[in-house]
């Protein structure tokens, strides 16, 4: 009989002992099925829902493991901040220690889930709305493109100098197989001196990298100009010009602080001579869909000063006209004592599709001397068959032709009124 008790007690304690082993492996197993779940639920899509409501049911919610990952990263929010307002959270609040495992970040995968239980997902982020615009400037030339020009300009308030880096230029249009290009740089309105570049043999893509000083003023900064020209050296020493960038300051903001960095597209120089009392070169565009005409007042050349000196200004007025009746008015900022000025001014003017037929656009050139006496320089008109002929019917059919793109052409000015 004691053997019996003896052996039926060590089998009841076996049995509670295997009892509470399947018992503790158990638990462990579905401790760790709980884990994996919430893993699965926040790498899952978020759909847009309320976050308290998404806080509520996040234990009943079933969200399978996609094979292939998300390209939306989620936004997760600690448990440490949980019941929190969070949205109010500033940058300098201290929400989590160094150690703490959800800022931490890891390189491989994780081997445990404890950090993420309890954390929930408040939305996405996707990735693909904060990539830099790629640069294009180096592969998309527009048709009939004779290079493009790169440069920087800053300015140095305390010693007034303008530094001018030349950077590079690209798909030069040579006249000959080889090709060993040059850059003139003038500060205009002074065009009797210039800096140059070196000159770089057998490419049309020539790195030039070198910087150049121009000593002005801060107040008559802006109303200088930058011109550039490329020219090619051919196998005689003789120079060629390749085409022109003309780039005004008066737009930019030059601070010690801000270096621009800019490229234009190369132009060719008018090398046929000024006209009697110069020339003036302009854009027009017509909207159709919204009645609206544009100029571009760009520059001028060969003006015949009345009296040279930095007291006298250049201004350009622009005027509407109907049936010779005057609709409107717009005049550039002027320059002072340039015959060559350079503009770049945009003007617009509401001009309805029916009346194009009976509207004109007068351009007239005017010098002030000292703010007080006015003299016309010269003048042009542009316009339908009922006002003009020749060069300026061209431009003004071109225009209606081609909406809402930019025709620019050069006039000859003439000293009727």
């Amino acid at each position: 009989m004691p053997e019996q008790a003896v052996a039926v007690a060590g089998g009841i304690i076996g049995g509670i002992l295997l009892f509470v082993l399947i018992g503790i492996t158990a638990y462990l197993l579905w401790k760790k099925f709980c884990r994996l779940l919430s893993y699965e639920k926040l790498t899952s899509p978020v759909k847009t829902t309320n976050a308290n409501a998404m806080f509520q049911d996040h234990s009943t919610s079933e969200i399978q493991l996609k094979s292939t990952r998300s390209r939306s990263v989620p936004f997760i929010i600690p448990p440490t901040l949980n019941g929190r307002d969070w949205t109010n959270l500033t940058n300098e609040e201290q929400v989590q220690e160094d150690s703490d495992p959800y800022m931490i970040a890891q390189s491989g995968p994780r081997s445990s889930f404890h950090s993420l239980a309890g954390a929930y997902a408040v939305g996405t982020i996707n990735p693909e709305l904060y990539k830099f615009p790629e640069d294009k400037s180096e592969t998309d030339f527009p048709e009939g493109n004779i290079g493009r020009l790169w440069f920087s300009i800053e300015y140095e308030q305390e010693s007034e100098r303008l530094l001018v880096s030349l950077i590079k230029v690209r798909k030069l249009q040579a006249p000959a197989d080889s090709c060993s290009p040059f850059v003139k740089i003038y500060l205009l309105p002074d065009e009797r001196s210039y800096l140059q570049s070196k000159t770089k043999h057998k490419t049309l893509n020539p790195q030039f990298d070198e910087n150049f000083v121009f000593q002005v003023s801060s107040k008559m900064l802006l109303q200088r100009t930058l011109k550039f020209l490329v020219y090619h050296v051919d196998k005689q020493k003789k120079h060629h010009l390749l085409g022109q960038v003309i780039f005004p300051l008066k737009n930019e903001t030059l601070t010690d602080d801000n270096k621009l960095v800019i490229w234009r597209d190369l132009e060719k120089e008018n090398l046929e001579p000024p006209s009697d009392y110069g020339d003036i070169q302009f854009s027009l565009s017509y909207n159709d869909y919204l009645g609206r005409l544009t100029v571009v007042v760009l520059r001028a050349r060969g003006l015949k000063l009345q009296e040279e000196s930095h007291a006298v200004s250049v201004y350009v007025k622009v005027s509407l006209m109907n049936h010779n009746k005057l609709i409107k008015s717009k005049k550039t900022a002027a320059v002072l004592g340039s015959p060559n000025p350079v503009y770049n001014e945009t003007f617009s003017f509401k001009a309805d599709q029916t009346e194009l037929d009976t509207t004109s656009l007068s351009l007239s050139v005017l010098q002030s001397i000292k703010g007080e006496q006015i003299h016309l320089l010269g003048r042009v008109v542009v316009g339908p068959f009922m006002y003009t002929r020749g060069k300026e019917l061209e431009h003004w059919n071109e225009m209606i032709s081609k909406p809402k793109e930019l025709v620019k052409r050069w006039h000859a000015l003439c000293h009727s009124t």
